[in-house]
């Protein structure tokens, strides 16, 4: 029943594409850190040893997580033999990111549009206060614009009862 709430995939050093580029390709990089994080989190088995761990990935955005989940599910069965996780992840890698991880977002249109695959039961919107990389002072805005074209179920889902249910709140 423990989250694990990581922060841009938690990882000790922003990605760059090279020692001389300015501060925005690293923040405009972040998400790379998250994808890392959670293919780690995917083949390493420790989903599948503690079946109710969650993962929470604070500032890391969602609409990457479609294609990431397509390329763990064909690397896991085509690669599985000599990828060392045959044995260690019996279930497509996808399996345990619906199970027990939870996306969040500030501002990510596409993944909103990509919720299907996503998984509205997996997304939380974040505020993401008091960073730079915010949408404060205008979170209310952005977030009912975020949201505007969504059912009220979902909307609630995305915006309040999934991290409910995430933390185990009453």
């Amino acid at each position: 029943g423990t989250v694990v709430c990581m922060h841009i995939g938690s990882s000790s050093q922003m990605p760059a594409a090279s020692p001389d580029a300015p501060p925005g390709v690293q923040a405009a990089l972040s998400f790379n850190n998250a994808m890392a994080s959670m293919m780690d989190f995917l083949f390493s088995g420790v989903l599948v040893s503690f079946p109710r761990l969650k993962l929470a990935y604070a500032e890391g955005q969602m609409g990457w997580i479609p294609y990431a989940l397509e390329r763990a599910d064909d690397v896991w069965e085509e690669h599985r033999a000599w990828g060392g996780v045959r044995g260690l992840i019996p279930e497509p890698p996808s399996t345990y990111y619906y199970r027990q991880i939870y996306c969040c977002f500030f501002r990510d249109k596409h993944g909103v549009a990509s919720l299907d695959t996503v998984g509205v039961d997996n997304a939380t919107f974040e505020t993401d206060y008091p960073h730079v990389d915010s949408t404060w002072p205008h979170t209310r805005r952005i977030a009912a614009e975020h949201v505007a074209d969504l059912s009220p179920e979902t909307t609630y889902k995305i915006l309040r009862g999934n991290a409910i249910r995430m933390l185990e709140l009453d």
